[in-house]
């Protein structure tokens, strides 16, 4: 083993001297974030989506109407057609 070589690492690595690193000499400056148009629309998309409401009562009432007075029909074929195709992936 040779102990010029692990003289040398250990050399390298030494991190006991503490180094200075000089400043560009702009203290005065300030860091600044500008958004994009783009990150600013996808700002205001966000929040109206969040503001919406989950459920669209108007429709609720509507199909609440429909069913209580028995004029909800559903055709079998356009069911199972919903149905597959949501569960597609599974098959």
């Amino acid at each position: 083993m040779r102990i010029e070589a692990y003289n040398q690492i250990s050399q390298a690595y030494n991190t006991s001297k503490a180094s200075r690193v000089k400043g560009s000499g702009s203290a005065g400056k300030k860091d600044a974030v500008e958004i994009s148009r783009a990150g600013r629309d996808y700002q205001v998309a966000k929040q109206a989506v969040a503001e919406a409401p989950d459920i669209r009562n108007d429709k609720v009432a509507a199909l609440k109407s429909s069913i209580a007075s028995g004029n909800y029909k559903v055709e079998a074929g356009d069911f199972a057609a919903k149905l597959l195709e949501k569960y597609e992936a599974y098959f």
